[in-house]
């Protein structure tokens, strides 16, 4: 089996994670940090808002199962793509909507999936996902990985739209 990797910001990891482990083809996924200018951040540093980081979600999916693309539909539908540094009740650009690409092909994917959102006309104000150059990624503590797995009652902000 050949895993391909993705990395996506789209608002607390907690709910992004715990979406994105449920979807078929999606065989991992780890919690952390990325984009930032801050080395080795912790969770109480990226909650600043001045290291630069975003949460995101490093995703491992079998493209057997699941496309890029298909992983990209999913991370649309999770998250409001249209709302700059926020994701319900949280506010900091460290929750800004961003898709870290590892080469051309995500980056061209990333970018024609952008066109598309906008173009199906499902969110009135257009997208403000940025889409980067996958930088640096530092995974986030022990007890953020599976966190809504170990705390079910825990704060999740996201749900999956149709």
């Amino acid at each position: 089996m050949t895993i391909e990797k993705a990395l996506l910001g789209a608002g607390c990891f907690w709910g992004v994670d715990k979406i994105l482990r449920s979807i078929p083809g999606i065989v991992s996924t780890e919690v952390g940090y990325a984009g930032g200018t801050t080395k080795n951040p912790t969770y109480e540093e990226v909650c600043t808002g001045r290291t630069d980081h975003a949460e995101v979600v490093l995703v491992g999916f079998d493209p057997a199962v699941i496309s890029y693309e298909g992983v990209l539909d999913v991370f649309f539908r999770l998250h409001d793509p249209t709302t700059l540094n926020r994701q319900h009740n949280d506010i900091g650009t460290q929750y800004r909507s961003v898709i870290f690409t590892y080469n051309d092909e995500q980056r061209a994917v990333a970018l024609e999936k952008i066109k598309q959102v906008d173009a199906s006309k499902v969110f009135r104000s257009p997208v403000v996902t940025q889409v980067m150059t996958a930088p640096d990624y530092y995974s986030a503590e022990a007890y953020h990985q599976d966190y809504l797995i170990k705390n079910p009652s825990g704060y999740m902000c996201h749900i999956l739209r149709d």
